[in-house]
């Protein structure tokens, strides 16, 4: 038995950080975010009994085990015992965007690995479920510093709210019309800035703090904003929209610097203030901070200029997608 799985990372807009359930287990959270068309993939396919080995692992180093407990890819390991399969598996990820990036790759593969894990037993997990799971994996079993939002955009895709509570999470898709989603895609650019780092570890002081509750006047100001976009983007005329948008991201991520000393750095700060002083309406750096991807809401007559001033980094084509992790291969 064969099976893919392709899972798409996210760009997270506004309420990041309240979807640590160190927040959201005492007051609510949302964010407000989407995927785009650049994918995790992982084949899962039987072993044959000829090797002296019973689980291989291909990703940025291979691992060949005999017992699921030998395997240091933390994912894999949890989530093979956390579903209790056993047996001879051959498992491979490949990856449009590189690891550790804050485009949610992590989970990414957490959400499309247990996808491809249930579509191995003959059985179908609904989105909801699935991303819960990945949750739980992650949180719970790695015990990782990760917030709850990765896991849900990437196993729903699109455009969405997510709303978390200690009960409940909850997926619910921005209301707006193709050709302006279409207007606002056209008015994004990203970079990457070429620095990878550990999310987990560069959000355990925000994470501290959360506890704490010293961040909780930045958080609750982030929350609303989560709101304010939505009722921008569902009601405000295309070229509005995007310029509001775009303070708005600048707001916001003039707060989220403020959530913790290892959000931005000197060098992001200078590439940030290189694009705003281009005309850009605002932007944000994705994921936990310290490196990855930097994303700017712009008018499309400012991007070459931005483009040039920021020709060190590299540049990163990509649409909005809405499918979420799917199976696109399965044959026995």
């Amino acid at each position: 038995m064969m099976i893919i799985s392709r899972t798409p990372v996210r760009i997270s807009f506004f309420g990041g950080g309240t979807d640590y359930p160190a927040f959201y287990e005492r007051s609510k959270g949302a964010v407000l975010g989407t995927t785009i068309n650049k994918y995790t993939y992982v084949s899962v396919n039987t072993l044959s009994e000829f090797f002296e080995y019973n689980i291989r692992i291909g990703y940025s180093k291979t691992e060949l085990v005999k017992h699921f407990d030998e395997i240091q890819h933390p994912s894999i390991r949890e989530c093979l015992k956390h579903k209790n399969i056993s047996g001879n598996l051959d498992i491979h990820i490949f990856s449009d965007l590189p690891a550790k990036t804050g485009l949610g790759s992590s989970s990414s593969f957490t959400v499309g690995f247990l996808n491809a894990l249930y579509a191995l037993q003959g059985k179908k997990i609904s989105k909801q479920n699935l991303a819960s799971e990945a949750c739980h994996v992650e949180q719970n079993l790695i015990k990782e510093n990760v917030g709850s939002q990765d896991q849900f955009h990437s196993a729903f895709g699109g455009f969405n709210i997510i709303e978390f509570e200690k009960e409940n999470i909850h997926v619910r898709p921005i209301v707006i019309a193709q050709e302006k989603l279409k207007f606002l895609e056209d008015h994004l650019i990203i970079f990457y800035t070429g620095l990878t780092r550990f999310a987990s570890d560069v959000v355990k002081e925000q994470i501290d703090k959360t506890k704490s509750k010293s961040n909780d006047k930045y958080l609750m100001k982030m929350l609303d904003m989560v709101y304010i976009a939505e009722d921008i983007l569902s009601n405000s005329p295309s070229d509005l929209m995007v310029k509001q948008f775009g303070e708005l991201l600048n707001e916001s991520w003039n707060l989220k610097k403020m959530l913790s000393s290892k959000i931005s750095n000197p060098q992001i700060d200078i590439d940030y203030e290189t694009a705003m002083k281009n005309g850009a309406f605002g932007g944000k750096l994705c994921g936990a901070g310290s490196g990855g991807f930097l994303a700017f809401v712009a008018p499309k007559e400012n991007h070459a200029k931005i483009r040039n001033d920021l020709k060190h980094l590299l540049e990163v084509s990509f649409k909005f997608e809405n499918q979420g992790s799917t199976i696109i291969y399965m044959k026995d």
